[in-house]
């Protein structure tokens, strides 16, 4: 980063594109898309699991001592600008500000689905966007289909959505900001849709846990009338860009978000599938009763085999959710580096450690392993790793401008506080039912 304190978040469009790609034959190019239609894209041109050529070639990955360079552009609109007059790279997190030069047009709500206490919640938040705001309101096509809300309630309500597919239609041009209903989860699973450029997401707090959700939808209408008048804070949480690649062992279909890598040969000899993830990357031993042997190399060394259940690879928002379960330290968000967490090690020879971000890691399995790995991104996309295989992570330059209820420092450590609480009311009524069954 080369912003200092007097840094600004703006909204910019570009004249040259159109706001709002059309989504379907009905829709032409104007500013306001129709509503009610449904992307119907009958060809999967590329999954949102692999960065376009595109893009790879727009913004070019460079590296410094605080790590790569990130894409400062989140969405169709917003971007971050540089300060001529920085002398120094370390930014003061509490100057991160958005705001918009051309008022927003769209929005995405991730619902947590298959529940009913956030149908009321998910109703009003609608109402108040397509109503009172006048915006486009794009939603999963599964929420729309979930037998809680087929009612005459939400009839008048489902109109105006625009709905897509995971994994088949492309929104990333087409949401100005992100708003979250739910737990942690929902802000992970917004990570997920955007393997590029994120825009903004608004996270509120209806879930079990909420260590990421620090907006209370009590005051929502305030809120969301702040964020689209651009009187918020924001911070960047930055993002591991991961490469699993796969030796082709027999002949099998390959799947259309990965990287076929040829060597020059007809047949390929490797697949790579590429990733972008918010939490954490987890290798452990799957389903096998014996220890992991993984070898892990850091930038091209290698620095220790770890033998154990396994090892997580975390951001520092990460760094509070399955790392901190296994023994590493906490880490505030705004710190640039990567943790390694080593999951029940068989000895005390590698202990949790952090390294700047922008290096380069890799794991593979030992000659002598005598069982295959599993790898899960953030608690998904879970697949086996064989000997041969090989997974690459590194820091991504497309991290995810989280926006904050006060300002980056205050609700990481409400946060904390939060999750304490939380911890301590969980155990005392644990402890109060063993007691009235005893």
């Amino acid at each position: 980063m080369e912003n200092s304190g007097e840094s600004k978040w703006t909204l910019k469009s570009d004249a040259s594109s159109e706001p709002f790609p059309k989504c379907c034959s009905a829709c032409d190019s104007s500013e306001e898309p129709f509503r009610g239609k449904v992307f119907r894209n009958r060809t999967k041109t590329r999954s949102m699991s692999m960065p376009s050529a595109h893009c790879s070639a727009k913004f070019r990955r460079t590296q410094s001592l605080h790590g790569p360079s990130p894409v400062t552009t989140f969405g169709p609109k917003a971007c971050m600008l540089k300060n001529p007059k920085a002398v120094m790279h370390i930014q003061d997190p509490a100057s991160q500000r958005l705001t918009w030069n051309k008022p927003p047009k769209s929005v995405l709500i991730i619902k947590k689905i298959r529940d009913a206490s956030l149908l009321q919640p998910f109703k009003d938040l609608c109402v108040f966007l397509t109503q009172q705001k006048n915006m486009i309101v794009y939603v999963e096509r599964k929420v729309i289909e979930d037998p809680a809300i087929a009612n005459e309630s939400f009839v008048s309500v489902k109109k105006n959505f625009c709905t897509f597919r995971e994994d088949y239609d492309d929104i990333s041009n087409c949401v100005d900001f992100i708003i979250c209903l739910g737990g942690d989860g929902t802000l992970l699973y917004a990570s997920s849709l955007f393997q590029e450029s994120v825009p903004p997401v608004m996270a509120f707090h209806l879930g079990s846990l909420g260590f990421l959700t620090p907006f209370n939808f009590d005051t929502y209408q305030s809120q969301v009338n702040q964020v689209i008048e651009g009187n918020a804070a924001i911070i960047l949480r930055s993002r591991l860009e991961v490469k699993v690649v796969k030796e082709c062992r027999e002949k099998a279909p390959v799947e259309e978000s990965s990287l076929i890598i040829t060597n020059g040969d007809s047949e390929p000899k490797h697949k790579t599938m590429q990733y972008q993830v918010l939490n954490e990357v987890v290798v452990d031993r799957g389903p096998s009763s014996y220890l992991s042997n993984l070898d892990l190399f850091l930038d091209g060394h290698l620095i220790t085999t770890v033998q154990g259940d396994g090892v997580i690879v975390s951001t520092p928002t990460g760094s509070t959710a399955y790392a901190v379960a296994a023994g590493a330290s906490m880490i505030h968000p705004n710190v640039p580096a990567i943790m390694i967490t080593p999951i029940c090690p068989h000895s005390l020879s590698f202990r949790p450690i952090v390294v700047p971000a922008g290096v380069k890691l890799k794991i593979m399995l030992t000659r002598d392993a005598r069982n295959t790995a599993w790898v899960s991104l953030d608690g998904r996309k879970r697949q086996e790793i064989a000997y041969g295989d090989s997974i690459t992570i590194t820091s991504s330059c497309f991290p995810v401008p989280s926006i904050c209820f006060r300002d980056p420092v205050n609700d990481w450590f409400e946060s904390l506080a939060q999750c304490l609480h939380w911890n301590v009311r969980k155990k005392q009524s644990h402890l109060s039912s063993e007691e009235e069954e005893f």
